[in-house]
């Protein structure tokens, strides 16, 4: 049967949709849900609530199954990233045995590292204390790292430097670190007084670097310092954020033997009171992802937002050429080695020999012995991560 062709007459004027009809597609871009609107220029993006990673929500992209590589391959939409190649003088090539897993022997440390495509390190920005706006030029792709990088330029020192790309941001915003200290415009517009709710409004904004005190109660950061002399260290893979519990104690006199409570009472500290209310004054609290509740330094920097590419868990790769492109060799099991190259070796069948579960080097490799680290006393830790409890045995409560 014929099939009917075409009419060009009412499409001479389109080029546009005469060729996407005779396009051939390969991919397709799953969308379960619409998007969530844009958050406009009048609202506070630090209020915005958590992101939700319901798998029908992400944008995934598919493709035909031409190939057996193609067939499972996952991988998040990203059209706005930049095309091109970065700033040569903002990176330098990773070579020779930190692709490998080596030490400075030569010997190798960590087990199936190796190969790979060649990379160039990008020299990410993470302390941010260039105080003024930064124009935000690009959106780019960091192979070193899950989260997306972006390519900003200062107003004032047309100085360009890459950052941690927060989760919508795009190319032309304005991006800010007040690290330095508040600006003598701000102060002007506050009347020479700090208003908390005029700071919040002008500073809180996504992408904004500022210290910890300065950011208010349940705002969403990431690239948190745990020093307040150096750069950023939690919370900079895709999709992470950490969340501001409560802030500094104020009002504490360390020099007072005596307190005031909300009541007015008053309460004499003990030694130990005056140790826990001094740290209070001095640190903020905050919340991780995996429910660990920590307290960090108020100058300690952060920024607003949540980090890029929240969609990264949701990837599949598809064919195990692209782990060694990523440079990551096989991880062969025990069982399947000779008996010369591994404990569990060696035998007819899947059988290891009536051994206990060891290492290659022949340690016990369960039961606690060598495996469970010993948990080092953090203080700056209230509420550590819950441990994950064990699958209860079949036939047991």
């Amino acid at each position: 049967m014929l099939q009917p062709r075409i009419p060009l007459r009412g499409l001479q004027h389109s080029c546009k949709y005469f060729s996407s009809l005779l396009s051939r597609t390969y991919a397709t871009v799953v969308e379960s849900q619409p998007a969530a609107p844009e958050a406009s220029v009048d609202t506070i993006s630090s209020f915005v609530p958590p992101p939700s990673h319901a798998k029908g929500g992400a944008e995934i992209r598919r493709y035909k199954p031409r190939t057996p590589g193609l067939r499972h391959l996952r991988r998040p939409v990203n059209d706005h990233l930049w095309k091109g190649r970065p700033i040569h003088e903002l990176t330098f090539p990773k070579k020779g045995q930190g692709k490998g897993g080596r030490n400075n022997t030569g010997h190798i440390t960590v087990r199936h590292r190796g190969g790979g495509h060649k990379r160039r390190i990008r020299m990410v920005d993470f302390n941010r204390k260039e105080p003024g706006p930064h124009l935000v030029e690009r959106i780019e792709h960091d192979p070193n790292r899950s989260a997306h990088i972006a390519l900003i330029r200062s107003k004032l020192t047309k100085k360009r430097s890459y950052i941690i790309a927060t989760e919508g941001m795009r190319a032309g915003d304005v991006v800010q670190s007040y690290r330095a200290g508040i600006p003598q415009d701000l102060w002007d517009s506050m009347g020479g007084v700090i208003d908390p709710g005029v700071l919040a409004a002008r500073t809180a904004w996504r992408g904004n670097c500022l210290p910890l005190h300065m950011i208010p109660i349940g705002t969403l950061v990431y690239n948190v310092g745990l020093h307040k002399d150096k750069g950023g260290q939690l919370c900079r893979s895709a999709g992470t954020f950490a969340t501001i519990v409560a802030k500094a104690f104020e009002g504490f006199d360390p020099e007072s033997d005596v307190i005031t409570d909300e009541r007015g009472e008053t309460k004499h500290l003990t030694l130990q009171d005056k140790h826990r209310l001094k740290k209070l004054s001095e640190h903020v609290t905050l919340r991780l992802q995996s429910g660990e509740i920590r307290l960090i330094h108020k100058d300690c920097c952060a920024t607003i937002g949540v980090a890029s590419n929240e969609n990264y868990h949701y990837r599949q790769l598809g064919k195990a050429g692209r782990k060694r492109w990523l440079g990551i060799r096989p991880t062969v099991r025990g069982l399947a080695m000779n008996a010369m190259d591994h404990p569990h070796g060696g035998g007819r069948g899947k059988s290891k020999g009536n051994v206990h579960p060891k290492s290659p080097w022949g340690l016990p490799a369960k039961s606690g012995y060598k495996t469970r680290p010993k948990r080092k006393v953090n203080k700056m830790v209230v509420t550590p991560r819950p441990r994950n409890q064990g699958k209860r045995r079949r036939g047991y409560n």
